[in-house]
Formats: structure tokens, sequence, C-alpha cells
């Protein structure tokens, strides 16, 4: 399985579409959102970068779903299943890569923050960030997973898309939730991106992450990682 996860680390890597979409636009957004007419407000350059590593990492999750489509039109899926590899090896093999690949998001959009836009923070905070976005991205990975087992590519890279700037845009990870009315506030509690984000916000401002934050990952967490599961069992049947 190791194997496994390292040939699929490598495609995922060497792809240029998921190197400029899930790299380098989060950079460049967070850069432009934070600089246009000179603001230099540093606590809205902290949150904004949290939320900018925060939209990358989702949308490198979501790209492992892709790469799942792509192997049932290559054949590679049904192959995967004549090796000695069980099912539920192929899926944490395929769940580990977006576990690993959300780390050039998170990390490029953290330093851009500490070297282009002064943000200052102790070094337990730029650690514990990254760590607890890092280990956040999860529900993520699995529901770009559900949508690879169970769509076509097309429909799949349509649909992550979708997902991707949906919950981003109501998640405030774009813009702050004070702009928001009190409506789509009240929903934007209940998103995973909103919660996901504000795991390392509670960092950066000192303090451990709520329990409700927690609490409502852990629920999405449950869903998505059923969504997968069922979509793979589905896909069993057809593939």
């Amino acid at each position: 399985m190791f194997d496994y996860l390292r040939l699929e680390v490598r495609r995922t890597l060497r792809d240029t579409g998921f190197v400029i979409g899930g790299v380098a636009m989060p950079v460049m957004m967070y850069l432009l959102f934070t600089n246009l007419g000179g603001g230099d407000d540093g606590a809205w350059r902290t949150a904004s970068m949290v939320g900018m590593a925060a939209y990358g990492a989702v949308g490198s999750a979501l790209n492992t779903g892709g790469g799942v489509a792509e192997d049932k039109v290559t054949g590679w899926l049904r192959q995967l299943r004549v090796t000695p590899m069980a099912p539920r090896q192929v899926v944490l093999g395929r769940a580990l890569t977006g576990a690993v690949t959300v780390l050039p998001a998170i990390v490029s959009v953290l330093v851009a923050g500490g070297l282009v836009n002064g943000v200052r923070l102790d070094a337990w905070q730029w650690a514990a960030t990254a760590l607890l976005l890092w280990l956040g991205s999860v529900p993520f990975t699995l529901l770009g997973l559900g949508n690879g087992y169970r769509m076509t590519a097309q429909t799949t890279g349509v649909a992550n898309m979708v997902c991707n700037l949906g919950l981003a845009v109501v998640g405030g990870l774009w813009f702050p939730l004070a702009l928001f009315p009190g409506w789509l506030r009240s929903v934007s509690a209940y998103t995973p991106t909103n919660r996901f984000a504000e795991l390392g916000v509670s960092v950066t401002e000192g303090r451990a992450p709520g329990l409700g934050a927690v609490a409502v990952l852990t629920a999405w967490l449950l869903a998505f990682g059923s969504y997968a599961v069922v979509s793979y069992r589905r896909s069993a049947r057809i593939v």
C-alpha cells in the first residue's frame, strides 16, 4: 500500500493543474485580497491567511476525487481490484494521498503570510495552525473521493469545483463573516469550511479550538466518510 501511496502522490504533484489551482491560486488570491487599497490591517491579514490556506487545502483535498474518476476511465481502478490490496487499502491509500497533497497549499499560504504580509506568530502557533488545517482537511478528501467514485471524470471536476467555491464563499473563507447578513452567518456556522478555518483562527488568537467546531467537523467527517464508502461500493458494481 505504501508503494501505491508513493505512486499516487507523485502523480498528483506532477499535475500542472494541481500546482496552479491548488497551490499558486490560493497564494495569489490571499496577496490580492489583503493588499488591495494598501490596507495594513494585521488582524485581517492573519485571518485571511488562515482562510486562504483552508481554501487551498479544500481544493487540493477535493482534487483527490478527480484522480479516482480518471482511474475509472483508464481502467486503473479495475486493475487495482485484481491486486492483493483489499478495497479498504485502496480507499485508505487515496485518502492518505489527499492528506499529503494538501500540505503544499497550506504551507505556501502560511509562508506568504509570514514573509510577504508580515504576519507574526509564535513558533508553536505556526506549527499548530498548519497541523490543525492538515488534520481538518480529511472530511473534504472523503467528499472528493465520494464524488470520484460515483461520477464520471468530467462530472467530478464540475462537482468538485462547485463544492469548493460554494463551501468557500458560504463558509467565510474569502470574506469576513461580519459582511454577511444575519441569516447567512447562521448557516455558515454549520458548514464544514467555516469550522475548518476556525481551527486555525483560534490558534492564531492564542486559544484552543472550540468544542462546537470540533463537533460540527466530526459530524461532517462521518457524513462524507459514509458517502465515500457508499460511492465506492456502487462503483464496484459498475467498474
